[in-house]
């Protein structure tokens, strides 16, 4: 069954249950998914790209939730935080700090990468091979803080 099929029918499963938080998360999932159907000018989305979409929804949720918390707004910041976690398990697990930092590593020294002039030769590939698998934002910071121990 793909995702999109999933949260479908997981949709309809909330509608009945009458549970409109969750249905409001899923709900943002099937828009983003028609999104890309209708950018692609084809019915049929690739998993690999509803992941994509999931992926940069959590993200937003999760920045959101930051902003409101700053804002003082909790109810606000609690609404965001519940949509990302129903969207996150959707997701595969994603790796954790050690296991991404010894990538890391790995590929630096297989680059060559003599010092922090040198993070597009790690990150690049890095970007490629962890795709879906880490957040970004932690594959650049665990780069730049190996490469400024060189």
């Amino acid at each position: 069954m793909s995702i999109a099929q999933q949260i479908n029918d997981d949709i309809k499963k909330s509608m009945l249950a009458k549970d409109k938080a969750r249905l409001e998360a899923l709900r943002a999932i099937k828009s983003a998914i028609l999104m890309i159907a209708s950018e692609k000018a084809g019915s049929v989305v690739s998993d690999d790209d509803a992941m994509t979409a999931m992926q940069k929804l959590v993200k937003q949720r999760k920045d959101a939730a930051a902003i409101y918390e700053e804002q003082g707004r909790e109810d606000m910041a609690e609404v965001e935080i519940f949509q990302a976690d129903v969207i996150s398990t959707y997701l595969p697990e994603m790796m954790g700090e050690e296991e991404v930092r010894k990538l890391v590593m790995d590929k630096i020294a297989a680059s060559g990468a003599s010092g922090p002039q040198d993070i597009g030769k790690v990150m690049g590939p890095l970007m490629g091979q962890l795709k879906g698998k880490a957040d970004g934002k932690l594959i650049s910071q665990l780069v730049k803080e190996e490469l400024g121990k060189l």
